[in-house]
C-alpha cells in the first residue's frame, strides 16, 4: 500500500527558512520595484532545499505532508507574501509534474536531485490552450497568464485541450522555448512575476504530458493521489494563514508604540474587542484547516482517494481560510489608521492579501458548489478538476 509520506526533513528545514528570514525580509522592497523574486532571496531559498519539499521522495526529495507543506509555505509567507505565494506555485508544480511523469521525462527534469540538480516549473493550468497530435507528441499553441514564479523557474507548465480527444492536458516544456510577456503590472504581489506567456506551434514530447484531472502517479506516495487542484489547496491555506498571522502580528507591533500616547485609538475597548476577534477568526481559520488536513492525510494514508465530501470539505476550507484572513486584513487595515497608508510592510501585506483572495480557488463559484453538495442538492455529484459535476 502506498503510505502518505511524513518527512524528517521537517525540523531541519524550517530552521534553515528561520536563517534566511532577514534577507527575504530586506529584499522585499526591491522585489516590488523589479516585479519579481530578487537574485539574492531566490539563491537563499533555493540554497535551503525548500524546493525539494514537494518532489516525490524516491526521486530525491523531501515529499512533505500536507500539513508540513501548509506550515513551510506559511513560514515564508509570513516573511513576505510574494515569496510565498511564487514559490508555493513553482514547488507545488515541480513536484506534480515529478508525480505524475514517467522515468523518461524524470531523468530530464530531476537527473540528481539531491544534488541540486533538478528544474524549478512555473505556469498556468486553468485556462486552455490547443494541442494537436503528431509523431511522437503534441504541438500547442495558446496564450496563458498568471505564470507566478516564472522569473525562477526553467521550465513551464501549461495546460490544453487535445483537438482529438477533447482531453485536457498538461504540458512541460523548456522556459525558453516560449515567450513571456512582461505584463504583471498590478496593485499587489507585485514580486511574484506573475507574467502571460505565450506558445505558438510547440512541440512537446508525449514523455512530459500528462492529464490535467489524474490522480495516478508514477512516482511518489499518497498525498500526490489527490491530484492538482487539492494540491493546490494546500499551498493557497498555507499562503492565507501566514500573511493573517503576518498582519496582526504587525497590528499588535504598531499598538505597542501607539499606546499611551494622547487619544490613542488601540487604548479603547473596541480596539481590544476587535483585535480578540480577528485572532479568534484567525485561530478558527487554522484549527479548521488543521482538521480537514489532518482526516484527509488518514485517508491517504490508508491507501485511498478522498471521497466527494472530503474534497469539498477541502474546498470550502481553504474559502473559509482565505475570506477570514481577509476579515482580519479589514480589522488591521481599520486599527492601523494612517501607518497603513504608508510605504512599508502593513501596506504591502494589505495590497498582496487583496490579490491572493482573487484567486480562482476561493472564488464563488467554488464556494456555491460546496454547499450544493452539503446541502444535499445535488447527490451523486463529484468534482472533476475545478469542477462539480453532477450525476445524469
Amino acid at each position: 500500500m502506498n503510505h502518505l509520506h511524513v518527512s524528517d526533513e521537517f525540523d531541519a528545514l524550517m530552521a534553515r527558512l528561520d536563517a534566511i528570514t532577514p534577507v527575504l525580509a530586506a529584499s522585499a522592497e526591491e522585489g516590488e520595484v523589479l516585479g519579481r523574486v530578487p537574485d539574492e532571496a531566490a539563491k537563499a531559498l533555493h540554497g535551503t532545499g525548500v524546493f525539494k519539499v514537494g518532489i516525490p521522495r524516491e526521486l530525491g526529495g523531501y515529499e512533505f505532508s500536507p500539513r508540513q507543506v501548509v506550515d513551510t509555505i506559511a513560514k515564508l509567507s509570513y516573511a513576505d507574501a510574494s515569496v510565498g505565494w511564487a514559490f508555493m506555485a513553482v514547488q507545488m508544480v515541480t513536484g506534480t509534474t515529478a508525480a505524475y511523469l514517467g522515468p523518461e521525462a524524470a531523468a530530464d527534469l530531476y537527473p540528481d536531485v539531491g544534488n541540486g540538480e533538478y528544474a524549478l516549473i512555473a505556469g498556468q493550468g486553468t485556462k486552455l490552450g490547443t494541442a494537436v497530435r503528431v509523431d511522437g507528441g503534441y504541438r500547442i499553441s495558446g496564450h496563458w497568464h498568471f505564470a507566478s514564479g516564472i522569473s525562477m523557474a526553467t521550465h513551464i507548465h501549461t495546460a490544453a485541450l487535445c483537438a482529438e480527444t477533447g482531453e485536457a492536458l498538461v504540458f512541460t516544456l523548456p522556459k525558453d522555448q516560449a515567450t513571456v510577456i512582461d505584463n504583471w503590472d498590478v496593485m499587489g504581489l507585485r514580486a511574484t512575476s506573475s507574467h502571460d506567456y505565450v506558445c505558438e506551434d510547440l512541440f512537446v514530447p508525449e514523455s512530459h504530458v500528462y492529464g490535467i484531472a489524474t490522480t495516478e502517479t508514477r512516482h511518489g506516495g499518497a498525498i500526490y493521489r489527490m491530484g492538482l487542484v487539492n494540491m493546490a489547496g494546500i499551498c493557497h491555506t498555507g499562503w492565507a494563514l501566514g500573511v493573517g498571522r503576518r498582519m496582526l502580528d504587525e497590528l499588535k507591533a504598531l499598538a505597542a508604540k501607539k499606546t499611551g500616547s494622547p487619544n490613542a485609538t488601540v487604548d479603547t475597548q473596541q480596539f481590544s474587542a476587535e483585535y480578540a476577534q480577528a485572532e479568534a477568526k484567525l485561530r478558527a481559520a487554522r484549527a479548521w484547516a488543521a482538521e480537514v488536513w489532518a482526516d484527509n492525510e488518514a485517508t491517504l494514508d490508508r491507501g485511498l482517494l478522498l471521497d466527494t465530501e472530503q474534497e469539498t470539505l477541502t474546498r470550502l476550507m481553504l474559502n473559509n481560510t482565505t475570506w477570514s484572513v481577509h476579515e482580519v486584513g479589514q480589522t488591521v487595515y481599520k486599527w492601523a489608521g494612517t501607518a497603513a497608508l504608508r510605504h512599508g510592510a502593513l501596506q504591502r501585506f494589505f495590497r498582496d492579501l487583496h490579490a491572493g483572495t482573487q484567486h480562482v480557488t476561493s472564488g464563488p463559484v467554488v464556494l456555491q458548489n460546496c454547499g450544493k453538495l452539503l446541502s444535499g442538492l445535488a447527490p451523486g455529484a463529484r468534482w472533476v478538476f475545478l469542477d462539480l459535476q453532477e450525476a445524469r
